[in-house]
């Protein structure tokens, strides 16, 4: 699909030319902080320096007090603990932390994580059962529990004091729990509501640390767990979650988790050189396919053993899952897509809802995901069994899922989630009728221009002002991530050095020149796009992110291809 180009307005001049003149900048990356926001050099040196003394005051929670109180009480009297989470790498990695973290401190402490296939999203009965025949007295869940009432309230018929620890979006009701960490809450005073739920975890193990007059420090042993939790469920890489990553990179990269090191090692990532990009496509979807296709519990193993034998074990065991995880999605995708071309007309559907039989419910948002990449329509995956249909719902920019299922809820059994991604169930012969309510929802409030994808621009660049300064100054941008996204330029005009050719699986690559320096271009599963660029007869236009890359031992600048457009001379 066709991508409009979107550069970025002009930032204010004189903002640009302070942070320019002030922390001595190059003119294009000054003006890209002032495009994102950035007023003064301060501002700038936090960005550029994430620092762990900058995290919030984890007791701006409003039950935080109360929930460390309780905590402290349930170690000091060895009274078992149950970390129940959800089975995506949040959860994985909220659970894997927690355990980790009251093991360490003696603590009596096992773990819970529902099975997806005959559980479902959240607290379920059997969840709470077990923790009950188990002798726990402190459940705390991590990444769900905020809108479970009914689950709470069975907790707490049975005796068991439950502390709520997400970050979804709350209901009209909450939950009747001994405690809730929640930055969403209505009236809560924490400063930074984009936590993911390993880091509400994190906070929670702060407050703990604090109030036992622990070091600070002692934190920092899990940090590539909260590094890797973060990443992978997409949330603004902004405030506390960039300090996060930003830390727990430098971790993974130096002295990582065995889990997380055999996990590295087994899937040949770059090891001592992993980024965001290494998390979200390499660890998460192996980490991701144990609880799409059975019991997440063997990733939360791997991230807690310490074992080196056990944990590259378990790590081929989550390769393997991942293969078949991926002959799965192959194979749903080509199902998804045949009902989507037969029912589907762009010129009337808002969003796309397809139903089915028997998919595999650990797989269909990723299929979802998928589709919106072909037909960018906001998407409604759901998977019928016995007379259940069970969704995963994605989206696009600029509409909000949850507000829209909000609509519908006259025909959802129940619903979760936040903007950009959620989870529904409702009776099977109720999926027509929510099919046309969704797409009604859709329509309220996307525009036909929303329906188009945009390639956002941060700035026009010259090639040859790609220098060392430069490169110095755009790598303090990383972690990059939402609401923080790799800078993308434009140049115009560029003259090609060669031809250009396709390699490997649909991958363009060419070079081009300016002032005598040389740059390499790919464009990955860009192939087609070999037709647009001419040597002789074209003016050839570049969006491209820049990047160094590393081959043979050796570290050179690669232009990364967003897209290309040309003009016949």
């Amino acid at each position: 699909m066709e991508k409009r180009w979107e550069l970025a307005p002009p930032a204010d001049h004189k903002i640009v030319d302070i942070l320019r003149n002030e922390l001595q900048l190059p003119h294009v990356i000054a003006q890209i902080l002032a495009q994102r926001g950035f007023t003064a050099a301060e501002q700038v040196n936090a960005f550029f320096n994430p620092l762990a003394n900058a995290l919030h005051d984890p007791f701006l929670f409003s039950d935080m007090h109360k929930a460390v109180v309780r905590i402290i009480k349930a170690l000091q009297e060895k009274q078992r603990i149950m970390v129940y989470g959800d089975y995506d790498v949040d959860g994985i990695t909220s659970v894997s932390l927690l355990y980790l973290f009251f093991r360490d401190l003696g603590g009596d402490v096992h773990y819970y994580i529902p099975n997806r296939q005959h559980e479902g999203y959240g607290i379920s009965a059997m969840g709470i059962e077990s923790a009950a025949q188990e002798g726990a007295k402190l459940i705390i869940t991590v990444d769900c529990g905020i809108t479970s009432i009914e689950e709470v309230d069975r907790a707490n018929a049975l005796g068991l004091d439950m502390i709520v620890s997400d970050h979804h979006q709350p209901g009209s009701t909450l939950p009747r729990a001994f405690a809730i960490l929640n930055p969403k809450v209505p009236g809560n005073a924490y400063p930074f509501t984009d936590l993911a739920g390993v880091g509400v975890a994190y906070k929670l193990a702060q407050g703990v640390v604090q109030e036992l007059g622990l070091n600070p420090k002692y934190l920092d042993r899990y940090l590539d767990l909260v590094a890797v939790g973060t990443a992978a469920d997409i949330v603004p890489l902004l405030d506390e979650n960039r300090i996060f990553v930003y830390l727990g990179l430098e971790k993974i990269n130096s002295n990582p988790q065995l889990g997380n090191n055999a996990l590295i090692e087994t899937a040949r990532l770059p090891v001592g050189r992993i980024e965001v990009g290494q998390i979200i496509y390499g660890l998460a979807p192996r980490m991701n396919a144990v609880g799409r296709l059975g019991s997440a519990e063997r990733a939360v193993q791997l991230m807690t053993t310490t074992n080196a034998a056990q944990a590259m074990r378990l790590a081929r065991e989550l390769e393997e899952e991942n293969r078949i995880r991926k002959e799965i999605d192959q194979k749903t995708l080509e199902e998804a897509t045949e009902r989507v071309e037969k029912t589907f007309h762009a010129d009337r559907d808002f969003a796309i809802v397809i139903a089915k039989e028997n998919w595999h419910s650990g797989v269909i948002g990723i299929v979802a995901s998928r589709l919106i990449e072909r037909y960018y329509r906001p998407t409604v995956m759901i998977t019928i069994e016995d007379g259940i249909g069970k969704g995963s719902a994605r989206s696009i920019p600029g509409f909000d899922l949850y507000a829209a299922l909000q609509e519908c809820t006259d025909l959802l059994i129940q619903f979760g989630g936040h903007t950009y991604a959620a989870g529904l169930s409702l009776k099977e012969e109720n999926i027509p009728e929510f099919r046309k309510q969704f797409n009604l929802a859709a329509a309220k409030y996307l525009s036909q221009d929303d329906l188009y994808p945009k390639l956002h621009i941060d700035s026009e660049i010259a090639l040859t002002d790609i220098d060392s300064a430069f490169m110095t100054h755009l790598k303090k941008f990383a972690p990059f991530g939402p609401s923080n996204p790799r800078p993308v330029f434009v140049t115009y005009n560029v003259e090609l050095s060669g031809y250009p050719r396709v390699v490997g699986r649909n991958h363009l690559k060419f070079q081009v020149k300016s002032e005598g320096r040389i740059f390499d271009c790919i464009g990955f599963n860009l192939g087609e796009r070999i037709t647009r660029l001419d040597p002789i007869r074209a003016t050839n236009n570049l969006v491209f992110t820049v990047e160094e890359n590393e081959w043979n031992g050796q570290i050179y600048l690669q232009l990364r291809l967003k897209d290309i457009k040309s003009d016949i001379l």
